[in-house]
């Protein structure tokens, strides 16, 4: 197990991401996926809070349900089938480590109950840097929302795309990431697990087209 070098203070951004031990497919279904999802809003607490001791409830009740005082503001997030990301603004003392302990801990039980298994699922520490510069933070969100990209475009990060409109409607179709929230002005329930800040205030996000362009420009630049 490694040591941390990041150290986080309030009031500052960070990019914090972490990957399952051995590759290991940990969002094999919606059903996952949506216990993530369920999970980001519901560990975001002081309280402590375990999603089965809610009652049977709709999935908008679970977003509305008065969780306490958050630990940490959320600026966007994408769910892999191995990986995830998510910007952390931390507002609280040892907000964001106190956070990611909990959505760990509160995943990985519902994860080893349902497949019958014991033991760590997610690599410790999880990884996590800095965002400094405004410029970079809109990078950071950009580049989190474009993840998925890979999944439909397996030739993505050499700059290869073969078909541009199909993975621009792909993007704008997957459910595990906070873009369609960033898209669309009407509110899906998750739209509850962002904070408060709209990052278009730091001047806003280019859109989806553009932002694929411009980054798969980006990796044929680094091709030998």
């Amino acid at each position: 197990m490694g040591s941390r070098q990041t150290v986080f203070s309030p009031g500052e951004w960070y990019h914090c991401y972490t990957r399952t031990i051995e590759k290991r497919i940990a969002f094999e279904t919606d059903g996952d996926y949506e216990r993530f999802l369920q999970t980001l809003y519901l560990c975001n607490s002081e309280r402590p809070m375990r999603r089965d001791d809610l009652p049977r409830m709709a999935r908008e009740d679970i977003y509305a349900y008065p969780r306490g005082e958050p630990l940490v503001s959320i600026g966007s997030y994408c769910i892999m089938p191995t990986h995830f990301h998510l910007l952390l603004h931390e507002i609280r003392d040892n907000g964001i480590s106190r956070f990611m302990q909990k959505v760990g801990t509160a995943y990985t039980m519902y994860f080893n109950i349902r497949q019958q298994r014991i033991g760590g699922l997610f690599v410790k520490p999880f990884r996590a840097k800095h965002i400094d510069e405004d410029p970079y933070l809109r990078r950071v969100v950009q580049y989190i929302h474009l993840n998925p990209a890979e999944l439909f475009e397996p030739a993505w990060k050499r700059g290869v795309v073969r078909n541009m409109r199909k993975l621009e409607s792909a993007l704008r179709q997957y459910r595990y990431s906070s873009w369609p929230d960033y898209e669309h002005d009407e509110a899906r329930p998750q739209r509850a697990i962002l904070g408060r800040e709209k990052l278009v205030s730091f001047g806003g996000l280019l859109p989806l087209r553009q932002t694929l362009e411009e980054t798969r420009a980006y990796y044929q630049d680094l091709l030998p």
